[in-house]
């Protein structure tokens, strides 16, 4: 007979339940962001990009062909997208920039959210995910770089400081 003081050294059956389901789930989440993460960004020849801008200005990348260009994805409601948006204006004024504004509203919010950041660099909305889809975009802020032959020379998930996006599109242009 075994003494009743004594804890059994087995623990009971649901504790190994309870473990191996917190386990399992550990697994499963990590698993899952890691894919996630992993899935593919768009590389070599740059997909179709183009639409009509916030303004109502047709926009094409195929027409910035012979320029080097950055192509950021980003969301009104990322607040690291809205770290960014100093650098991403600035390089805009000295290289051609082409952003594209995932489930942020239409044109007329987009617009009310430029001027009241004070931001000019041109918006393509992408409220359905059309264009993000095409790019292979999962998150916000995704920061290309196009070269002037139109392939994707650098591709980053993330915030990103200015002088970091420059050095990407100054060796983007040396590559050509």
């Amino acid at each position: 007979m075994t003494d009743p003081a004594k804890p059994s050294s087995k623990p009971p059956v649901s504790r190994w339940r309870g473990w191996a389901f917190n386990v399992a789930l550990i697994v499963l989440i990590f698993g899952g962001v890691q894919w996630w993460k992993a899935r593919p960004l768009a590389s070599g020849e740059a997909p179709l990009l183009a639409g009509v801008t916030i303004e109502g200005t047709p926009l094409d990348l195929r027409d910035y062909r012979g320029q080097t260009v950055m192509v950021h994805f980003w969301a009104s409601w990322c607040p690291v997208c809205r770290v960014m948006d100093g650098a991403v204006e600035a390089i805009s004024k000295d290289h051609p920039v082409i952003s594209v504004a995932l489930q942020s509203g239409g044109p007329g919010e987009l617009r009310d959210f430029m001027h009241t950041s004070g931001l000019s660099f041109p918006v393509l909305p992408d409220a359905n995910g059309e264009i993000s889809s095409r790019w292979g975009v999962a998150g916000v802020p995704t920061t290309f770089v196009v070269d002037a032959a139109g392939q994707i020379r650098q591709a980053t998930v993330g915030a990103s400081s200015g002088p970091g996006l420059r050095a990407r599109l100054w060796m983007a242009s040396q590559a050509e």
